[in-house]
């Protein structure tokens, strides 16, 4: 963006202080890359960048070059501890091999949006390598019109959603002809390398026993914090914690490894307005969209919707917290599936959403997972599967890119995001750009047996809530207002 003298400079977080990330990985982080033992779990973030052409290969590559200097994470991979005595660590892969993780195809005819989503959806399904970063760009030309798109793929311990735009924005411009200057200088000092033998054991034994020592420390802190609400905390942790009895939908039983991607797009303008016509927020509108979209799909396969299971990502990052690793609380709860009128549901959803958020324990999110992770590891993930395996539909509304941004001479007009499954039947996320809602589905298809139908189901859920806002606006200039804001 340009400063006060006119000057370029470079997006995201490359130009900001430099800041000490730790080796070790934090607790939640951990207990995210641990229950990889489990498929079902698998938690890969997905991403499709479409741009009206395909960026010049070479600046590409150096851009891609310059970030993995800036941002060291990308050159690291996860060192489990022997025993298990201490969490997971990054280290340095001395075998780092840019080529390995920038990928270059040419999309498969009628090179459409759908023949985009055909090379994602292996990336989707496919584990991560673990002996190497946990990362892959791969870059589809030829089209439709000149234009390219760039299918990401990137393991959620390395970050969150919130994270993730924060990581793009240090590959982006703020105009299509920014050259690269200078050279290259890392965000944070180059990591320790891994000790070895006898050395190696005794200083996990040590992290292994200090993080207990944190956690029993830590957790009388939070106490004190929250001790306005201390009454209520013991309920509130047991309902973050209790597993899910079994899939509200009756239709959406089914788990597998196989993933399908659809995409939708409404102004953001338009979901803003509907939630404000209810007294809410995009994400009231955003949620009743989705579920109405399900009650579709059920009345579809002659079943009744009463409840949905659903989770919703909290985001806990602090102003000051980088966008390295994750900071969110994942919080389950059920909502009505049977509010047939629109504005009702999103009032409904609205109140359920903001209350889940409010819940004592979420901002104990950090202790807990670092209780789970001080469990042997196959006792985490079977915790893990029976919390997240009942799961109906994951909810995610991550704020995306304000304004136009470019790399290497193309620019980026759309971002469509696709967040892990991870146990539940599907998976449905909103990330804004400049001013298009942007929403990636991501169905696990041993649930969802017909997701183009699911699709046309939950384009029918917007734009019911859309028409909500429309409506209201409609009376609101009749009557010489603007509406409610």
């Amino acid at each position: 963006m340009a400063d006060r003298s006119g000057e370029h400079q470079r997006r995201g977080p490359s130009s900001g202080p430099t800041v000490r990330i730790s080796d070790v990985m934090s607790p939640s982080d951990a207990v995210i890359w641990e229950i990889e033992h489990d498929p079902l779990l698998r938690s890969t973030i997905v991403a499709i960048g479409l741009f009206d052409r395909a960026p010049d290969w070479d600046r590409f590559v150096a851009r891609m070059e310059r970030a993995a200097v800036e941002v060291p994470r990308l050159r690291q991979r996860v060192v489990r501890a022997p025993l298990g005595l201490g969490p997971p660590r990054w280290v340095t892969d001395p075998d780092f091999d840019l080529g390995y993780h920038l990928r270059r195809v040419q999309a498969p005819p009628p090179g459409d949006l759908a023949a985009v989503l055909a090379v994602a959806e292996p990336a989707a399904m496919a584990a991560f390598d673990p002996e190497r970063p946990l990362w892959e760009f791969t870059l589809v030309e030829g089209l439709e019109e000149g234009r390219a798109a760039l299918v990401q793929k990137v393991h959620h311990s390395l970050t969150d959603g919130v994270g993730g735009v924060q990581l793009a924005l240090t590959l982006l411009d703020d105009r299509p002809d920014v050259p690269l200057d200078g050279p290259p200088e890392p965000r944070r000092g180059r990591p320790p390398s891994l000790p070895g033998g006898v050395e190696l054991v005794g200083r996990w034994a040590a992290q292994r026993m200090g993080e207990a020592g944190r956690v029993a420390r830590g957790f009388p802190g939070e106490l004190a914090r929250l001790l306005p609400q201390a009454g209520q905390l013991g309920p509130s942790v047991l309902r973050l914690l209790t597993p899910v009895p079994g899939p509200g939908s009756p239709v959406l039983t089914g788990r597998g490894l196989t993933r399908r991607l659809c995409t939708l797009e409404v102004g953001v303008d338009d979901l803003r307005r509907a939630g404000r016509a209810t007294g809410g927020s995009i994400n009231d509108a955003f949620l009743a969209a989705v579920v109405g979209g399900l009650s579709r799909y059920h009345a579809h396969h002659a079943a009744a919707l009463d409840q949905v299971r659903l989770t919703m990502p909290v985001d806990s990052r602090a102003a000051d917290d980088d966008f390295i690793g994750n900071h969110f609380t994942p919080v389950r709860f059920p909502v009505p599936g049977d509010v047939d009128d629109p504005a009702e549901r999103m009032r409904t959803l609205g109140a359920l959403a903001r209350a889940w958020r409010r819940e004592p324990a979420v901002p104990l999110s950090d202790s807990l997972a670092a209780g789970l992770g001080l469990l042997p590891g196959p006792v985490t993930t079977a915790v893990m599967r029976r919390l997240l395996t009942n799961v109906d539909v994951v909810c995610s509304n991550v704020p995306g890119l304000p304004q136009r941004a470019w790399i290497a001479g193309a620019e980026l007009v759309r971002q469509y995001p696709f967040a892990p499954v991870a146990g539940a039947a599907l998976s449905v996320t909103l990330m804004s750009h400049v001013d298009v809602a942007c929403i990636g589905v991501a169905c696990d298809a041993a649930a969802v047996t017909d997701p183009a139908l699911l699709c046309e189901c939950l384009h029918a859920g917007l734009a019911e809530v859309v028409e909500v806002g429309a409506r209201e606006g409609s009376a609101g200039s009749a009557a010489g207002g603007s509406g409610p804001r």
